[in-house]
């Protein structure tokens, strides 16, 4: 790993604590805010890639362990990932993971409809689908009243940060390509 693949992962761990910046809206039925940090997972995969992508968001996920209050609302330690509502912070990894993996596959064709579809694929099926399943177990509800309590609420914001994320992914692509392949060479 270069020096320009640790700075790219620790730029965008960075990214992920100053989109909780934003002000929450809070949920009074289920006490779960709304944030910008949703967007994270489409963002480090679709631009850094599935590896860097992935090991951004595992440093942010370390950095909220040891207590630093990053996420939404000010939000750190080990009780933010640990309760019913944790398995979005996992699933989050996930979504990095796999938005990436599938931003790659077009990475030569990526327009914004591939870029949309890859960030709601990652950022929202596969970060919904941990994280429903983390509430659901958690809190002994069936699987689909824990989507209904969980994350239906969630979703019309969280298609409108895939359209954000998809635009952006596309933008900083074509200006700044960060996805590499394996030899090192940046792909057009």
């Amino acid at each position: 790993m270069e020096t320009r693949d640790i700075v790219q992962i620790a730029l965008f761990a960075a990214l992920m604590a100053v989109l909780g910046l934003f002000p929450p809206l809070m949920l009074p039925a289920i006490g779960v805010p709304i944030t910008a940090q949703s967007m994270g997972p489409m963002l480090m995969g679709g631009i850094l890639g599935a590896r860097k992508g992935g090991l951004s968001m595992l440093l942010f996920i370390l950095l909220v362990a040891i207590g630093l209050p990053l996420l939404s609302g000010g939000r750190g330690g080990l009780g933010a990932l640990i309760g019913p509502w944790s398995g979005f912070i996992y699933g989050w990894l996930a979504g990095a993971v796999v938005t990436g993996i599938l931003t790659e596959r077009v990475y030569r064709r990526l327009n914004y409809p591939l870029a949309f579809v890859s960030s709601a694929v990652g950022g929202i099926l596969v970060v919904y689908g941990v994280g429903v399943t983390w509430y659901a177990v958690a809190s002994g509800v069936p699987i689909p009243a824990a989507f209904v309590t969980s994350a239906m609420v969630f979703l019309p914001g969280d298609i409108i940060k895939a359209g954000l994320a998809a635009a952006i992914i596309v933008t900083v692509r074509r200006a700044y390509p960060l996805i590499r392949n394996p030899h090192g060479a940046a792909r057009p």
